[in-house]
């Protein structure tokens, strides 16, 4: 069998999957941090050892895709997909038909990581949505019924605010992200991860609910994706549902939306 191999190049994170030619579910995935320098070859043998745990080979991948929001890691990044799985890998970015409208007042400063997002959520449930990804920022963009995103709120990272509270001041620790049993406690690690979690959720909570008020769609859908979105999916009701995989999945969709253009059997 065929798979498509797609990278998500994230601030903190590198995500790949493999997904089958047939299907938008991922059979595996694999993280790297992105704060590491690599060389080609390092990302060459990681990406060889990923195949091999899942008793695959080069000949089994029939495409490459990537959405980056890190410039940094691309050249070491493509360098290696080339050398080592001989392929040409395609970039989201200016020339690929998405199949999303992008009607924000700066269109080119919109990532492509929110790009896949909204193509992923649209495809897949075919009504309005707001996604919500939660990395190093956390992002909440709203893609309408009719494909088009045009409205974002982008607020710290759950991550990013645990570590500014403890750089910031001399005697707080680094902290776990977890969430207590209750609001009520009685020491210094314990009140962090509160304030730090609660108060996130409170956050997210107050943001999805302005959003749906503003924009008068409160049945719009609620997706939550990004590595600590399952700390808060889990805690509120406002999230509807968390999908770890949905950047890999809009790569794939938006894979074959322009395989069959070329092929002449797609529309934009």
């Amino acid at each position: 069998m065929m798979y498509l191999l797609t990278i998500d190049v994230g601030n903190t994170h590198i995500k790949m999957d493999l997904l089958p030619d047939d299907n938008h579910n991922a059979i595996a995935g694999f993280r790297l941090t992105t704060r590491t320098p690599r060389t080609s070859d390092e990302f060459g043998l990681c990406i060889r050892e990923f195949l091999a745990t899942n008793e695959l080979t080069r000949d089994n991948i029939q495409d490459v895709i990537i959405s980056s929001v890190v410039p940094k890691v691309m050249y070491s990044l493509t360098s290696s997909i080339r050398k080592y799985l001989l392929k040409e890998p395609i970039i989201i970015g200016p020339g690929i038909r998405t199949g999303i409208s992008i009607r924000t007042d700066n269109p080119k400063e919109v990532g492509a990581d929110r790009i896949v997002d909204c193509a992923a959520a649209y495809y897949t449930y075919h009504r309005s949505c707001i996604i919500v990804d939660f990395g190093t920022a956390t992002t909440f963009d709203y893609i309408s019924e009719d494909a088009v995103f045009q409205y974002t709120v982008i607020a710290p990272g759950l991550e990013t605010g645990a570590t500014a509270l403890t750089s910031q001041t001399a005697k707080l620790p680094e902290i776990e992200i977890k969430k207590p049993e209750s609001i009520l406690v009685k020491n210094t690690i314990a009140g962090m991860q509160a304030g730090v979690v609660y108060g996130y959720i409170g956050q997210v909570e107050y943001i999805i609910r302005r959003m749906k008020k503003e924009l008068n769609d409160p049945d719009a859908l609620v997706i939550a994706t990004g590595g600590l979105g399952r700390v808060i999916a889990d805690e509120t009701d406002v999230i509807d549902l968390y999908d770890p995989d949905l950047a890999g999945k809009g790569m794939a969709i938006i894979y074959r939306r322009n395989r069959e253009k070329t092929q002449g059997n797609g529309t934009d």
